[in-house]
């Protein structure tokens, strides 16, 4: 029986299931990953309004600034990993430019040389965050794995260099991560047990020439941690503060908005730094478990990408992005709680604030087209 003109074009024309099916397969997202991060920017959001004194010009700048870095996360989930992989060394080669122009032509704030203004104000080490561990796994993808010495050597100057650059701005908090960064990756690609006794022999007379070369206000934070009361008007004001401030939420916090020790001025760099004080304070300890649950869905999922992932480049990197977050999300949360100095690392996602937003969106997009473009094994 031949079906009619009108039955016809009803049997051709698609379901609308299948076009908003094929549309949101198009944005290469991955769902479990994006809905974590949407949940955390969520949270913040509603901390941040509090932390601003409740400032909805400075919380709009914001919400426009989440705009931005989630377009930035849909760009890089648009790019192969294969394409990123050819371009990663000239991103690495820019990056280490952009970082010899700070020092020569960049912007002095509060004592340090860190932005340079192109038109658009940024900061350059946000930049290697991403870009050193892109050209180590780049330097791995098609080497011996695990790396022999001479390839170790080469990695660790990959990871040098900018670091160098960024500890002379002076930023020593950040030169740290992104070494560590870098060092994720070659501990990823299987570093012999040798290596890393080496290392840790090593890390002794390191730290002590790492001391020597610390700016007298590095040094302070670092003596403040071991004894905070002994100055406690001074260098050991803040993490006083973010400590009473955590201690005073209890289990279910003083409520949205009514925060003592943000909201009289009492804790400082409330928005950005020790915002995570701000969350312990209004919301105690079980928004401050959501969050830091919501953090390590995020980095289990990263994780899983990265076992998924079909080549070396994508799994090291992907391994790399997802442990680096790990280890922004500890520095923080640690530093507001007394645990390690005060190295001026805002909370991921929830810290006034967008370069380091953009830069953490992007890396997740980065995760995103990994999955995406994953080759699944047959059966």
């Amino acid at each position: 029986m031949r079906l009619s003109n009108t039955t016809q074009l009803i049997a051709r024309k698609p379901a609308p299931l299948n076009q908003f099916t094929r549309f949101f397969r198009s944005l290469n997202i991955d769902w479990p990953l994006f809905v974590g991060l949407l949940l955390i920017l969520a949270l913040g959001l509603v901390v941040l309004y509090s932390a601003v004194g409740e400032n909805l010009r400075l919380w709009l700048s914001q919400i426009g600034r989440l705009g931005v870095a989630l377009m930035a996360m849909l760009f890089f989930a648009h790019l192969s990993p294969e394409l990123m992989r050819r371009w990663t060394p000239w991103g690495f080669l820019l990056g280490c430019i952009l970082l010899v122009l700070v020092l020569t032509t960049g912007e002095v704030i509060q004592g340090a040389r860190r932005w340079l203004d192109l038109g658009v104000r940024f900061q350059p080490s946000e930049i290697m965050k991403l870009a050193v561990p892109m050209m180590a796994a780049w330097y791995l993808h098609d080497r011996q794995i695990p790396p022999r010495i001479g390839q170790f050597l080469l990695l660790c100057l990959i990871i040098i260099v900018p670091t160098v650059l960024i500890a002379q701005q002076p930023d020593l908090g950040t030169a740290l991560l992104i070494a560590a960064s870098g060092f994720i990756v070659i501990v990823l690609a299987g570093l012999p047990i040798r290596f890393l006794i080496v290392l840790g022999i090593l890390a002794v007379p390191g730290s002590l020439l790492l001391w020597k070369f610390m700016q007298d206000y590095q040094k302070q934070r670092v003596l403040t941690l071991l004894n905070p009361d002994s100055d406690p008007l001074g260098a050991g004001y803040n993490i006083i503060q973010s400590k009473i401030a955590i201690g005073s939420g209890g289990t279910f916090g003083k409520g949205w908005t009514n925060g003592s020790q943000s909201h009289l001025e009492f804790l400082p760099e409330r928005d950005t730094d020790f915002i995570f004080a701000v969350m312990g304070e209004e919301l105690g300890l079980l928004g401050a478990l959501a969050l830091l649950g919501l953090y390590v869905f995020v980095i289990g999922r990263g994780l899983y990408i990265a076992i998924q992932a079909h080549d070396t480049y994508s799994r090291l990197l992907a391994g790399s992005i997802s442990l680096t977050f790990f280890v922004y999300v500890f520095v923080n949360t640690a530093m507001v709680t007394g645990i390690v100095p005060v190295v001026g690392i805002p909370l991921p996602l929830v810290s006034f604030g967008g370069t380091s937003m953009v830069t953490l969106m992007a890396g997740f997009g980065i995760l995103m087209s990994i999955h995406s473009n994953r080759k699944l094994l047959p059966h």
